[in-house]
């Protein structure tokens, strides 16, 4: 069994900066991908950002330029760098990723973290 566990969300102000984590624990050979998806009130879930073995990055055009996706491949963490927020980006934030195990290759998901852009 894999787990996932998202922390760094919280309040912040307009323009503010906020870092989200995302570690992978259980039986892991590899991770393929490793991403950030958000959902807004009322709206489905969108991808942020994402980031594959080799270090290639994927970014939703809402936030290129202002958020930056990272990885630890030896800690099976990822991470978000968000910067510049706008209100807009108040959503639960959720990890996503492509686990290689002992069954072949799954998707597992965290539980989420909720980011609020407010002043």
């Amino acid at each position: 069994q894999v787990q996932l566990v998202e922390s760094g969300g919280g309040l912040v102000q307009p323009g503010g900066s906020l870092r989200l984590s995302c570690a992978a624990s259980g039986i892991i050979f590899s991770i393929s991908v490793m991403g950030w998806y958000r959902q807004a009130p009322g709206k489905e879930r969108e991808l942020v950002a994402s980031i594959i073995n080799g270090g290639t990055t994927n970014y939703a055009d809402s936030v290129k330029g202002r958020f930056t996706i990272s990885r630890d491949i030896a800690k099976n963490t990822v991470y978000l760098e968000m910067f510049s927020l706008k209100p807009e980006d108040t959503a639960v934030y959720y990890c996503k990723a492509v686990v290689n195990g002992v069954g072949g290759s799954s998707p597992y998901w965290g539980q989420g973290t909720q980011v609020t852009v407010s002043s």
